[in-house]
């Protein structure tokens, strides 16, 4: 039993945002673990060349589709439904960050944000909500993983108002499709992640030594830290996981101490 405990083999998932950092690491992370992996993102360019080069460790498969519309998920929906049927893996990881003073944040900052972070992997999953109950068993649940941020939990002092208030929504939101979807064998949970390097991301990329020494372990986080907490509540190990999030951050959100001059 326990050497199949973290094994995908056999599934189907999709993770959207998933040409690059944050969703790259979780789609490798599944195709390394034997899953069949379907990467969605805006750029066909982009997409398609990390297919391209996640397909040399397993089965990755490009899905280009702007999903900031609900016309988007459901068009990205379909495309499932042509190629598989079912879907046993969900990840909405898709999202958008917007930085401004207070007096100066734009409306467009605000709906870009909200849309692509809170409705957009509310009405994907509903698009595939029948994928995923064809998948779905008591003794094999189909899986839904939200990525959210550490930033939904503690604040960052960033004026990212509307990547503050989306990330803490889908934090909660997670809660409400999992008390629903649960009853349909679909589980849903969320991860909220700290410091990883990515485009998103740029300070831990770009200055990495400075934010990992405000990191509790001292370090940003390694692709390893993320594929590894996705494929723990994807695969059998997390099954009994439902309507919780795990921050992987290296203690930010929950093990830091207030500085001296707090």
């Amino acid at each position: 039993m326990i050497e199949n405990l973290f094994s995908l083999k056999g599934r189907v998932a999709l993770v959207t945002g998933g040409s690059r950092g944050i969703g790259k690491m979780i789609a490798q992370g599944f195709v390394e673990s034997g899953a069949k992996v379907y990467i969605s993102a805006r750029k066909a360019d982009a997409c398609d060349a990390t297919a391209a080069e996640l397909s040399k460790l397993g089965t990755c498969i490009s899905l280009p589709q702007d999903i900031s519309t609900v016309a988007g998920c459901k068009m990205l929906a379909e495309e499932i439904y042509k190629r598989e049927g079912k879907l046993d893996i969900l990840v909405n990881n898709a999202g958008a960050a917007w930085a401004a003073d207070f007096d100066e944040f734009p409306e467009s900052g605000w709906d870009k944000v909200m849309n692509l972070n809170v409705k957009s992997p509310f009405f994907l999953t509903q698009a595939l909500h029948a994928a995923l109950k064809k998948a779905a068993s008591a003794d094999q649940p189909a899986k839904v993983i939200n990525i959210c941020s550490i930033d939904g939990i503690k604040l960052n002092p960033l004026e990212t108002y509307s990547y503050h208030a989306s990330k803490s929504s889908l934090l909660y939101l997670t809660k409400r499709m999992a008390a629903r979807l649960v009853q349909d064998s679909i589980v849903v949970t969320a991860i909220a992640p700290g410091p990883f390097a990515s485009e998103m991301n740029r300070a831990a990329r770009d200055h990495e030594d400075a934010v990992a020494s405000r990191t509790p372990m001292r370090r940003i986080g390694r692709d390893e830290d993320m594929a590894g907490a996705a494929i723990f509540l994807a695969s059998k190990a997390g099954d009994y996981v439902c309507g919780d999030s795990i921050a992987v951050d290296g203690g930010i959100a929950y093990a830091s101490l207030p500085t001296r001059d707090a």
